[in-house]
């Protein structure tokens, strides 16, 4: 940040770094990885099925989850999948073509 910008910050708007424990936490990819297969298990428990449209988004513990996006993505990278998440959307009875 520059020094004019940390001024204005201080200064004029009275902000002050956030503490340790009010900074965000980042997510792991195994974290997003469960997160979006809870979205699928959610999905395919309320529709029986995985045929998701590109732009749906699904609610998951309050959380907002792309799950069309996800879904799309992941069947174009089913080569670079380990075993066992490909076999947790296996499970559910992904189509992968």
């Amino acid at each position: 940040m520059l020094p004019a910008q940390q001024w204005l910050l201080d200064s004029i708007l009275s902000l002050e770094p956030a503490g340790e424990d009010e900074r965000p936490t980042r997510q792991t990819q195994d974290d997003k990885w469960a997160l979006n297969v809870a979205a699928a298990r959610q999905f395919h428990a309320r529709e029986g099925h995985l045929t998701v449209p590109r732009k749906h988004v699904e609610e998951v513990d309050g959380t907002t989850v792309r799950l069309g996006t996800f879904l799309d993505n992941t069947r174009r990278r089913v080569a670079k999948l380990s075993p066992e998440r490909r076999a947790d959307l296996d499970a559910l009875g992904m189509r992968w073509s």
